[in-house]
C-alpha cells in the first residue's frame, strides 16, 4: 500500500476467492495501520452495506482473538450504498463538508405514495386502482432509481437513439414509455417546488461532491473502500478518487488476475457507450466477472493496474480453487478449453455435490452437514441460499439438536405474528367478517395472550362450531344468533366492540385511516403485545410511516382492496431476528453472504429459478429502450448470483446441494452446478459426489413399521347397543353400508361442515322443505317466503344470488304440478309417523302424502339432487318411500288414512327435456312401470320393502350380524367415514370386500 507521499497510480487490489475477504483484508489493515496509540481507529473503511460492515466487525474481533491482542480500536467505516440502492451514506461527506449545500432527499414512502397520486391524475379513469396502482408507482420509482444511477438524465428518454426504437415498438411499450416519462416530470418538478432530490439522485451528488473535495484537499487519515462492486458511474468515480489518495486504496472481492487477456476481453467493451450497442450479449452480462469489468472501466482502471492483495484470511481455501472458479466460469467461446485444461486448472478438492430427492431432504442433508461440522471446536458453518423457505427448513431440523440458527437474510413482515394479525384485521373489513379470517384472528396466538387466554379460546372454539357451514350474510349482525346458540354472548359482545369499527368505516377510506382503525383494533385485540417482540417494533415502524405520509398523499383505497395493497407493501420489510443464535452457524441469503467467509460454505438451492434467479423484464421500459439509453439487462442479476457463488467456492471446504424436486414439481439443475459438473468430468464428479450423506438423511426418518394388514372393519356391538329406534333413512344407509349407521347412530360421529363451506344438498334440501312447508300450510306466496327463510337463514348475498333462481324456478314448478291436478289433495305436509315392528320403533318423515280419487294414498318425497335409480331400489338400498308406505299402511300418521298406491320423486333438479316449463323439476317412481327397465313391480313394493325391512332387523337389529365397511361397495354413500374406516389401507386386497 502507497506510503504518505503523494501519489498518482491508482492502488487498486484484488482479494481472491479463495483467501477469505473479510478476514484477509483484516490481517492486512492491522499492520498498516495499526500502532500503540490510535493508528486503526484514524483508519476509515467505505463499505457497501450494513451487512458488510457487521461481517468487518466480526472479522476484526477473529482477528484479535487469534493474534491475542489485548483491545482494538475499530476504524471507522462508512456505508457508501450497494448494487440495491437500499443502504444510507455514512456521515464521511458531512465532515468533509460535501452534504452541506445539498437538498435533502426525498423520503422513498412519500414519494412512492405521491407517485401513485401523479398516475392515477395523469391516467384519470384509465388508471388502476388500490393495490395495482400502487404496484406501478413502486416500479416507476424503482425505474427512476435505475436511470438515476446510471447518471441518465430525464431528457435522454428523447434522445434520437431511444425515439428511432419507438416506432418499432407494441402499443403497450410505447403507451408505457409515454406514462413514465410523463409522470418522471411531474415528479421531478414538484421535488424542484419542495426543494429535495431523489435518494438516488442526492447520493450521487455526494460522491461527486466527496471526490472534488478529496482530489482538492486530500485527507490526512487513511480510506480504504473494500467490498464496494456497484458500478454506479459516481461511485465509480469516487472510487477512482480513493484509489489516488496519498493513503487510500480500493480492494476488490474476487476479480480474477488469472484470466486470460482474451478471455477478459470476450466479456465486451463493459460500459462502454460510445458505440452502438455498450452492453454486450447475455452471456458476457450473466459471467461474474462482467460487473467487475464494468466497474474498472468506468474508474479508469486497467486490469493490469490491479495487484494481488499480500495477505491470506483465517478460512482461507486452496490456491489452486481460484484457478478452478476462473475456469468454471469461462465465457462460451474460452469455455472449449475444458477439453484439454490441465488438472491444476480444474481441480476442485474440498467441494462436494450433494443431490436430494426434493427440498424437506435438502434440508436435513444440510442440517446434517452442519452438526457435523460443529463437532470440531471453533469451526465456522454459513449456509447460503436465496430459497427463504428451504431456509426456514434448516432452521427446524437444526432444532433437533438444540442448535439455535437463525435466518438473517430475515422473513417478510407480513408471514410474522404481528404482521398477519394486521393482515387478517385488514381481510376481516374487506371481506365484513366472512369465517376464515375472523376465526384465524380470534384464536392467533397474539389475540387475548396472557392470563385469561385459555377462557378465550374455549368460547371461541364454542362459537367456531356454530359458525360452521355456509357463509352468513355480512357483518356482524347474523353472527349474534350463532353466539347465543353457542353460549358465549358477553364474549362475542367484546369481540364486536372491538372490531365493528373497521366495518363501519364504508367501502372506501384514506389509507392513513384505514392504518388508524387497524392499529386501534390489533392493540385492542392484543394489547401492547402486538409491539413487543421484534416483528411487533418492525409493524409499528411500518404502520407510523406509512400512516405518517399516508395523511400528506390522499391515497384512497377500497375495502376489497386494503388486504392486498398491505401485503405487498409488507413483503418489501425483513424482520431479521435479533442476537442469540449459535456462534458459529449463520444462514445467509445471497446479499447476505457477501464478504462473508466460514470454514464450510454450503451453497444451497441451486436450481434454476432459484439460483440464479429467473430475470424478470422492466414492466414500463422495453429491453432496446434501456439497452439504448445503457442500462444493464435483466441478465445483469445472473452475473452477480454467479459472482456470489464464485466467492463461496473460495471456502476451505465448500457442499453444493440442490433437490431434483421443488415444491412445484421436478426442477432443472442451475446451469452452474450444470457446470461444475462439466468441469469436473464424469470421473471426478463421481468423486465430489456425496451419497453417504444423503443416506444418513434417509436414515434418520422412521422406517415404516411393519404393520399387519389393516383388515376391513367389521364391528360387532352387544345386543343392548344394537336395539335401538331406528328412522326410514337410517334404514337405507344401514342395508347399504352397515359401518356407516355404526359410526353415525351407534357411536353418534357427526362430521362437522368446513368453515364458509359451499352450500350442500343437504342445506339446500332444508330450505326447500321449509318454504314448501309453509306454502302448503298456506302462510304465503312462494317467492315471499323464500325471502323470509334466505333471511331467517343470513344466507349470504352471493350465495343467495346464486341458488334463489334456481330455488325459485323448481318451487313454481311444485305449485303448477298441484294446481294442474286439483283432484289429487295433499293430506299431509312434512309430518312426522311411526310404527313398531318387533318391538323396535321405526319412524320417518313424510315430506308430503296425498289423497288420490278413491282414498288411496300417493307418498311424495321431495329431492333437490337426483332420486335414486331402479337398479338401487331393486337391491333394497333406497326403500324410503316404501317404509313410509308401510308406516301409512299401519296409520302411523296422524289422521291419514288409506292404502298407499303411488310413490313418487319429486326432484328439484334441472329437467332433462327442453320443453319443461321452468327449466327444473322432474317426477320419477321407484316402481317398475311404463318404459323402465328396472325397478320393484307396484304390487311387490310394500311387500318388497317389508322384507328388506325384516331382513335389516334380522340381521343387525335384533341379530348379530357385524356392521361391515362398505359391505356393498356399488351402493349409494357418502365419504364421511371413510378415514375413520381405514378405506385407503385395505380396499382393493385380497378379502378386502365383498
Amino acid at each position: 500500500m502507497a506510503g504518505p507521499q503523494e501519489i498518482q497510480t491508482p492502488q487498486v487490489y484484488s482479494i481472491a476467492a479463495h483467501r477469505g475477504f473479510a478476514d484477509a483484508l483484516v490481517a492486512g489493515l492491522v499492520p498498516r495501520y495499526a500502532d500503540d496509540h490510535f493508528g486503526l481507529a484514524r483508519l476509515t473503511l467505505l463499505l457497501p452495506s450494513a451487512r458488510a460492515a457487521r461481517t468487518m466487525s466480526e472479522a476484526f474481533v477473529r482477528h484479535a482473538g487469534e493474534t491475542g491482542s489485548a483491545g482494538l480500536l475499530m476504524p471507522r467505516m462508512v456505508l457508501v450504498g450497494d448494487l440495491d440502492l437500499d443502504e444510507s451514506l455514512g456521515p464521511i461527506f458531512d465532515s468533509l463538508g460535501a452534504g452541506a449545500a445539498i437538498p435533502p432527499a426525498a423520503d422513498p414512502t412519500y414519494r412512492w405514495l405521491r407517485l401513485a397520486a401523479l398516475i392515477r391524475d395523469v391516467r384519470g379513469d384509465k388508471a388502476p386502482r388500490g393495490a395495482a396502482l400502487l404496484k406501478l408507482a413502486l416500479e416507476t420509482g424503482q425505474v427512476m432509481d435505475r436511470l438515476l444511477v446510471e447518471e441518465i438524465a430525464p431528457e435522454e428518454l428523447l434522445s434520437d437513439r431511444v425515439i428511432d426504437l419507438v416506432g418499432d415498438l407494441s402499443d403497450h411499450w410505447r403507451d408505457n414509455l409515454h406514462l413514465f416519462a410523463t409522470i418522471q416530470r411531474l415528479w421531478l418538478a414538484e421535488l424542484d417546488q419542495r426543494g429535495e432530490r431523489d435518494a438516488a439522485a442526492r447520493r450521487n451528488i455526494l460522491f461527486r461532491e466527496a471526490a472534488r473535495r478529496m482530489r482538492a484537499n486530500p485527507p490526512s487519515t487513511p480510506f480504504v473502500a473494500a467490498g464496494v462492486t456497484s458500478a454506479a458511474p459516481a461511485l465509480a468515480r469516487l472510487l477512482r478518487t480513493v484509489s489516488q489518495l496519498p493513503q487510500g486504496a480500493v480492494i476488490l472481492p474476487d476479480l480474477d488476475l488469472s484470466m486470460d487477456d482474451a478471455v477478459w476481453d470476450e466479456l465486451g467493451g463493459a460500459g462502454d457507450t460510445s458505440g452502438e450497442t455498450p452492453f454486450t450479449s447475455g452471456d458476457a452480462l450473466t459471467h461474474p466477472q462482467y460487473h467487475l469489468k464494468l466497474l474498472l472501466n468506468r474508474m479508469g482502471v486497467a486490469r493490469g493496474e490491479v495487484q494481488q492483495w499480500h495477505r491470506a484470511g483465517l478460512a482461507k481455501g486452496p490456491p489452486e480453487r481460484s484457478h478452478a472458479i476462473s475456469s468454471l466460469f469461462l465465457p462460451p467461446e474460452a469455455s472449449k478449453a475444458w477439453v484439454t485444461l490441465p488438472a491444476a486448472k480444474r481441480r476442485m478438492a474440498g467441494v462436494r455435490l450433494v443431490e436430494t430427492a426434493n427440498p424437506e431432504e435438502e434440508a436435513q442433508v444440510i442440517a446434517l452437514l452442519v452438526r457435523e461440522a460443529l463437532e470440531e471446536p471453533e469451526r465456522r458453518v454459513a449456509v447460503v441460499t436465496p430459497d427463504r423457505g428451504l431456509a426456514g427448513r434448516v432452521v427446524q431440523h437444526l432444532r433437533r439438536w438444540h442448535i439455535s440458527a437463525d435466518d438473517s437474510a430475515g422473513r417478510p413482515l407480513g408471514e410474522t405474528a404481528a404482521g398477519r394479525v394486521l393482515l387478517l384485521l385488514a381481510e376481516i373489513a374487506a371481506e365484513a367478517a366472512a369465517p376464515v379470517p375472523l376465526m384465524a384472528l380470534l384464536q392467533h396466538p397474539l389475540v387475548a395472550a396472557g392470563e385469561g387466554r385459555a377462557a378465550w379460546l374455549r368460547a371461541a372454539r364454542r362459537f367456531e362450531l356454530k359458525l360452521r357451514g355456509p357463509r352468513k350474510s355480512p357483518g356482524f349482525a347474523p353472527l349474534r344468533p350463532l353466539a347465543k346458540k353457542a353460549g358465549v354472548e358477553p364474549w362475542w359482545q367484546e369481540v364486536e366492540e372491538k372490531l365493528s369499527p373497521l366495518l363501519q368505516a364504508g367501502e372506501t377510506c384514506e389509507l392513513a385511516h384505514w392504518l388508524d382503525l387497524l392499529a386501534a383494533a390489533g392493540e385492542a385485540m392484543c394489547g401492547e403485545g402486538l409491539w413487543a417482540r421484534e416483528d411487533g417494533r418492525a409493524l409499528s415502524a411500518f404502520v407510523e410511516d406509512l400512516r405518517l405520509h399516508a395523511r400528506d398523499v390522499a391515497t384512497p383505497i377500497e375495502a376489497d382492496d386494503l388486504p392486498r395493497v398491505l401485503r405487498d407493501a409488507m413483503d418489501r420489510v425483513a424482520v431479521r431476528p435479533p442476537y442469540g443464535g449459535h456462534p458459529r452457524v449463520a444462514i445467509y441469503g445471497l446479499l447476505e453472504a457477501r464478504m462473508t467467509r466460514a470454514d464450510l460454505v454450503i451453497c444451497a438451492g441451486l436450481n434454476e429459478g432459484t439460483w440464479p434467479p429467473r430475470p424478470a423484464t422492466d414492466p414500463l421500459l422495453a429491453p432496446g429502450v434501456l439497452r439504448a439509453l445503457g442500462v444493464p439487462g435483466a441478465d445483469f442479476r445472473i452475473g452477480l448470483s454467479a459472482h456470489d457463488l464464485a466467492g463461496a467456492l473460495g471456502a476451505p471446504d465448500v457442499v453444493l446441494t440442490r433437490s431434483r424436486r421443488d415444491v412445484a414439481g421436478p426442477a432443472i439443475a442451475s446451469r452452474f452446478l450444470l457446470r461444475v459438473r462439466a468441469l469436473l468430468g464424469e470421473d471426478l464428479v463421481q468423486r465430489h459426489e456425496d451419497n453417504a450423506i444423503v443416506e444418513l438423511a434417509r436414515s434418520l426418518e422412521p422406517a415404516p413399521l411393519e404393520l399387519p394388514r389393516y383388515p376391513q372393519p367389521k364391528p360387532c356391538p352387544d345386543a343392548a347397543m344394537r336395539r335401538q329406534d331406528i328412522s326410514v333413512t337410517a334404514l337405507d344407509r344401514l342395508r347399504s353400508d352397515p359401518y356407516q349407521y355404526y359410526a353415525s347412530k351407534l357411536l353418534r360421529l357427526e362430521d362437522l361442515d368446513h368453515l364458509d363451506a359451499a352450500p350442500t344438498p343437504a342445506w339446500q334440501g332444508e330450505l326447500a322443505h321449509k318454504i314448501l312447508e309453509d306454502w302448503h300450510k298456506g302462510k304465503g306466496s312462494i317467492g315471499d317466503l323464500a325471502e323470509q327463510h334466505l333471511d331467517a337463514m343470513s344466507a349470504h348475498p352471493l350465495m343467495r344470488a346464486l341458488w334463489r333462481p334456481r330455488l325459485m324456478a323448481a318451487l313454481e314448478w311444485v305449485a303448477q304440478q298441484i294446481e294442474a291436478d286439483p283432484e289429487r289433495q295433499p293430506a299431509a305436509i312434512e309430518q312426522w309417523g311411526e310404527m313398531t315392528v318387533r318391538g323396535v320403533r321405526i319412524f320417518g318423515k313424510a315430506d308430503r302424502i296425498d289423497t288420490l280419487p278413491g282414498g288411496s294414498l300417493a307418498i311424495v318425497d321431495y329431492k333437490t339432487g337426483s332420486p335414486p335409480t331402479g337398479k338401487q331400489v331393486e337391491e333394497g338400498y333406497a326403500m324410503q318411500l316404501g317404509t313410509i308406505g308401510l308406516i301409512a299402511q299401519a296409520g302411523g300418521f296422524d289422521r291419514i288414512a288409506g292404502e298407499p298406491a303411488r310413490f313418487e320423486y319429486w326432484s328439484l333438479a334441472k329437467a332433462k327435456t327442453k320443453d319443461h316449463p321452468t327449466g327444473f323439476g322432474n317426477i320419477t317412481t321407484p316402481v317398475l312401470e311404463g318404459n323402465k327397465k328396472k325397478g320393484i313391480p307396484p304390487e311387490d313394493f310394500l311387500p318388497e320393502s317389508e322384507r328388506y325391512l325384516h331382513d335389516a332387523l334380522d340381521r343387525w337389529i335384533l341379530g348379530s350380524d357385524p356392521f361391515t365397511a362398505r359391505l356393498n361397495p356399488d351402493a349409494p354413500g357418502y365419504d364421511t367415514y371413510d378415514q375413520l374406516m381405514r378405506l385407503a389401507e385395505w380396499q382393493g386386497r385380497e378379502g378386502g370386500g365383498s
